[in-house]
């Protein structure tokens, strides 16, 4: 039914509580599963109050349940424990509250839970929440150490005394909250919260003593993992013995198996460490020592060599060789020159023998025609009264030709 107001005719409260109430009771039974809270069992009366919590979103229903059925579930109804409830809603005009009338209630068993909480860690996982790419390691010496455990606890002796029998300087931020209960969640949160927004605090660990299933349940809680993921400080999850396996180990960036181990992850061991540097050192020298002696002969051998030891010897070495090149150069130089002298030589003669000069010498004679220097080959050449020039070996003279002889015979 839909009802009509404005400004000039506002409804009654009466009218609007009164259609809350009729549409609330037109919803059937259903079935929700919570932690429940806030047990609440009065004496003389026949109805036990409850609260119903979702862990998740932090939302709570009030329930209201015949005193035989919570009897009938025994001691496992209890503050934090998780349920499955069968009941139907209700609204109580009077007080303006919702409340969920119980008929029936199932504690969540162990089976189940496990089968929860594995079907809670597949989601995650594939949010990519556990992914080991965005797990960060935490510094080798935090300045300070975030430690949520709970008050006065074993966990806390734990870790308090190991981390600073191992580094007596840490610091450590403590955060006591409640570990276990339906506050554990909320109080753990808020505490990460806090110490991730403190720049000192470089590491938080998250620890707990061991215990049942339904103890370690707020360390699987959804609401903490994501917080964890969401964190800017590296966490370290400690939470009960090797075999527990909460789904805070699986998004924490470090997972130690107890919170011994995990005072032994976040700050070093002040012995082994001198210890180390000891061995560095003493590792660093042998090493120095090494390349020393080895440079040391390197050194030895380069002086031992003739050229060091007697430098004088290789420039007397070098300086007997160029002497040789120089001798060996003159040699090849002389013989280059005589032969060319003898080679001129012999020029020379062939040239004075084939010279003109040469047979002129021997009384031959060279005859040119005065007129234009023409050589007389022929006697048939000249003329009688032709004017020539006779050139002998030791010089020329002129001549008038005569009628040639007679050389006829008869």
């Amino acid at each position: 039914m839909t009802l009509t107001s404005s400004p000039e005719q506002p409804l009654p409260v009466r009218t609007i509580s009164r259609a809350i109430g009729d549409w609330v009771n037109r919803l059937g039974r259903v079935w929700v599963e919570g932690q429940v809270t806030e047990i609440v069992r009065r004496p003389g009366l026949a109805t036990v109050f409850l609260t119903l919590r979702d862990p998740v979103a932090d939302v709570s229903l009030r329930l209201t349940c015949p005193r035989a059925v919570c009897d009938a579930v025994g001691a496992g109804l209890v503050d934090g424990a998780r349920v499955v409830v069968w009941g139907k809603p209700s609204f109580h005009p009077a007080r303006g509250t919702l409340a969920l009338s119980v008929v029936e209630i199932r504690p969540l068993g162990a089976g189940a839970l496990l089968a929860r909480l594995e079907q809670l860690r597949g989601v995650l996982a594939a949010e990519g929440l556990f992914a080991a790419s965005r797990k960060r390691r935490p510094p080798f010496l935090p300045r300070a150490v975030g430690l949520i455990t709970g008050r006065a606890s074993a966990a806390e002796r734990d870790v308090v005394d190991n981390a600073r029998r191992r580094w007596p300087a840490v610091r450590i931020v403590l955060r006591e909250v409640a570990v276990q209960g339906p506050l554990a969640v909320g109080q753990v949160i808020d505490a990460l919260r806090e110490l991730d927004r403190i720049p000192e605090v470089d590491v938080i660990v998250i620890a707990r003593g061991g215990g049942s299933l339904e103890d370690l349940l707020p360390f699987s809680d959804e609401a903490l993992v994501r917080a964890v993921a969401a964190a800017r400080t590296a966490v370290v999850s400690a939470i009960g013995h090797e075999q527990d396996a909460p789904l805070l180990d699986f998004v924490a960036d470090v997972r130690a198996s107890t919170p011994t181990d995990a005072a032994k992850k976040v700050v070093p061991d002040v012995a082994e460490q001198l210890t180390l540097v000891a061995t560095l050192r003493g590792r660093s020298r042998r090493v120095i020592e090494h390349r020393l002696d080895r440079e040391a002969r390197a050194l030895a051998d380069l002086r031992s060599r003739p050229v060091l030891v007697a430098p004088g010897r290789e420039l007397d070495r070098q300086g007997e060789y160029v002497d040789a090149l120089r001798s060996r150069g003159r040699r090849r130089v002389a013989h280059v020159i005589e032969r060319a002298e003898h080679d001129l030589a012999h020029a020379s003669a062939r040239v004075h023998a084939l010279s003109p000069a040469a047979t002129l010498d021997r009384g031959y004679a060279l005859v040119r025609k005065a007129s234009d220097g023409a050589v007389v080959r022929d006697p048939a050449q000249v003329d009688a009264g032709d004017d020539l020039t006779v050139r002998v070996a030791a010089g020329s003279f002129l001549a008038t030709a005569a009628a040639p002889p007679n050389t006829s015979t008869g």
